[in-house]
């Protein structure tokens, strides 16, 4: 295959500077290299690479000698690069650059640069948490980027979520990060780490007065994606946490119920609005005739008679509604057929 410049993958890896041995560099000349040692009585030996071995042999001797030189830390980006998990090369280069006092912006670039070979590393991201905490509030604006940039490529990276969050609480940066999550929602309304992130904004921001203050907007917006797109659990999930420690709140709140029985009533898509009619009626919800007539139109005619007798009233009616409701889930939510049987068990026996 030809490059964007016409050369051939051969031509490009003849142009790589060839690795040169470390036992055959001038300035490991004085170094005696050190060998792993396995033990006299090695159960099952790694057979590793020429190149690895030799690097790994001259970190111990710089490690174990508490080597702390340039050539040492050029050694650690050698040895990473051949085991980007090695979490003692990684601890040993962080005191390097401590002790040589180097710039680390130019770290954050090293860093980088190992993040597009292998990004799900966690002794990379603890690394560079390190770095960025070194620098401070200057960090901040390149580490939100260099997190976009990957989240880009992969919406729902946890160690790049994680570091986000980090970094806002850290380095700050608040301000954007709301817009910054109804972009993502908008680009992919089913992506649950831009739900779960949003969730975190409005619940740690120290600009938007927490999840009170925040309530009404957010349930308005919960709503409208929710009326789009049904079937997304993830919405369903974020407005049920806007009442995080208020359930009669959640249960008294009109739009909730309202946006169900809209739902409902399209006979489409309605597993989540029906299990979440469920969840309202167990924690004492009082089901009105338009949600009642709306369940009534979902039975399915072969389910047990007996769960679909609806003639009586108070709360009985209700017990009756919620099993009635337990048995349609049973057949449209077919994977989770025995957690709703469960569901069913524990409602409360019939007077």
């Amino acid at each position: 295959m030809a490059s964007r410049s016409g050369e051939t993958e051969g031509e490009e890896e003849q142009q790589k500077p060839q690795r040169v041995p470390l036992k055959e560099r001038l300035e490991w000349s004085d170094v005696t290299p050190v060998p792993q040692n396995d033990g006299p009585n090695s159960v099952v030996q790694i057979e590793y690479t020429e190149e690895f071995a030799e690097v790994m042999d001259y970190f111990r001797a710089v490690y174990l000698a508490d080597e702390r030189s340039p050539r040492a830390l050029a050694l650690t980006a050698e040895a990473v690069q051949f085991n980007s998990g090695n979490y003692t090369v990684w601890h040993f280069r962080r005191l390097l650059l401590e002790s040589l006092k180097v710039d680390l912006h130019g770290e954050l670039e090293f860093v980088e640069h190992m993040a597009a070979g292998n990004s799900k590393n966690y002794q990379l991201w603890h690394h560079r948490r390190w770095v960025a905490e070194k620098l401070g509030p200057e960090a901040r604006n390149n580490e939100l980027e260099f997190t976009k940039k990957i989240l880009s490529i992969d919406a729902k990276h946890y160690h790049t979520w994680s570091h986000r969050q980090w970094v806002l609480q850290a380095l700050g940066g608040w301000e954007d990060e709301l817009n910054y999550c109804t972009q993502l929602l908008e680009e992919d309304i089913f992506n649950n780490s831009a739900w779960n992130q949003r969730y975190f904004v409005i619940t740690r921001s120290p600009f938007l007065g927490g999840l009170k203050a925040m309530r009404e907007s957010e349930v308005l917006y919960t709503i409208e994606t929710i009326m789009a797109y049904p079937e997304n659990e993830s919405s369903w999930r974020y407005l049920r946490g806007l009442y995080k420690g208020e359930t009669t709140s959640w249960v008294n709140d009109p739009q909730v119920s309202s946006v169900c029985l809209k739902i409902l009533r399209t006979k489409s898509n309605y597993l989540f609005a029906l299990s979440t009619i469920l969840d309202l009626i167990c924690f004492g919800y009082q089901p009105n005739e338009d949600i009642r007539d709306a369940i009534d139109a979902l039975k399915i005619a072969d389910m047990d008679k007996q769960n679909l007798d609806d003639d009586e009233r108070g709360g009985q009616q209700n017990l009756n509604i919620a099993r009635n409701i337990c048995s349609i889930l049973e057949q449209v939510d077919p994977i989770r057929t025995n957690y709703w049987i469960w569901r069913k068990s524990r409602l409360p026996p019939s007077a």
